[in-house]
């Protein structure tokens, strides 16, 4: 009787190891590109690497496998898998983004959440959220860095159509970027798939265009098959989304994670809609800042009759102006 083989990393699908990055910002993007060829169990850590950063930087390897629910030898082959010499090599990349902070914003929020019995008084699910999306917000402005909103609005700045889509809850920022751009005077297309017609709306965007996409867990697949559509057909495309393990991030030129509070699976808008302000109001900004076009310069025409022209504008031969308006002359 045989035994049993053991499967080998390359069948769990840890096939090879992938160059080791020195920053947390680094080893994120190169998470988030490999998770898809990653093993069950590689994913399950890659996902709470990139949902717990801080715990995976302050706790013990057994703590952590405990809660990503992988046995401890999984973490130090996530670890090799990265180009890591064990699990402390790559545990000093996620201390390094800590400066101050022993809990991250988004665990704020789960704190806030998890805090007391849940509420069941209207007044008490008041000030849940209200406490709950002020984490949020906090967490939106540590983790969203300025050179993304820069580039963000210098792409909305030069697109001569921006396209926006959003599907179910994400639809409202979708609606009021719409709204705000078009009071920006700026060509804005809300892609909102009336009568089916969602894809023959996004066709309409180029490569000269933008398309800001919205899309949060469980990600509307119709929204990422326009967006996909449109990123092979060279339109630029700004995303809004949950996490870096999400199906936007790859397809972008930019990409903002905004994680928002939640109560009994109801979660809030309240970070996402202040991006989309911030969004908006930035490129009210530097369109002001735009140098407004000199308006023609008026020279003395080099005819006899006074006249004016715009400088540059050649000047009509006086014959030509003349045709036909000849005076018969009389006879002595």
């Amino acid at each position: 009787m045989m035994a049993a083989v053991k499967p080998s990393a390359e069948a769990d699908g840890d096939r090879g190891i992938v160059e080791r990055r020195e920053t947390f910002d680094e080893l994120k993007l190169q998470i988030s590109s490999e998770h898809h060829r990653l093993s069950k169990r590689l994913r399950q850590i890659a996902e709470f690497a990139i949902a717990e950063p801080d715990r995976m930087a302050l706790e013990t390897v057994a703590t952590i496998a405990k809660r990503a629910k992988v046995q401890p030898s999984a973490l130090i082959r996530f670890a090799k898998h990265f180009g890591y010499e064990g699990f402390s090599d790559m545990q000093r990349v996620f201390r390094s983004r800590l400066i101050d902070r022993a809990l991250t914003y988004s665990q704020r929020i789960r704190d806030a959440q998890a805090e007391g019995v849940a509420p069941t008084l209207t007044g008490d699910v008041l000030a849940h959220f209200a406490e709950a999306d002020h984490a949020a917000l906090q967490h939106l402005r540590a983790e969203t860095p300025p050179a993304d909103l820069d580039r963000a609005v210098e792409l909305m700045a030069q697109a001569e159509i921006v396209g926006i889509i959003a599907q179910r809850r994400s639809f409202p920022i979708a609606a009021y970027l719409a709204y705000g751009l078009a009071h920006l005077g700026r060509r804005a297309h809300l892609i909102d798939g009336i009568g089916g017609m969602g894809a023959e709306q996004t066709r309409l965007l180029g490569p000269r265009d933008l398309l800001i996409a919205i899309s949060y867990k469980p990600y509307a697949p119709e929204t990422l098959e326009m967006v996909k559509a449109a990123a092979e057909r060279g339109v630029k495309i700004v995303a809004m989304t949950d996490t870096a393990l999400s199906p936007l991030p790859p397809l972008a030129a930019v990409s903002f994670e905004v994680e928002e509070a939640s109560l009994h699976g109801i979660r809030s808008l309240t970070a996402s809609m202040c991006l989309a302000v911030t969004l908006v109001v930035g490129l009210g900004q530097k369109l002001a800042a735009r140098p407004e076009p000199a308006p023609p310069v008026l020279v003395p025409s080099p005819d006899a009759e006074g006249g004016r022209k715009v400088a540059g504008e050649r000047a009509e031969p006086k014959a030509a102006r003349r045709k036909g308006t000849a005076v018969r002359r009389r006879r002595p």
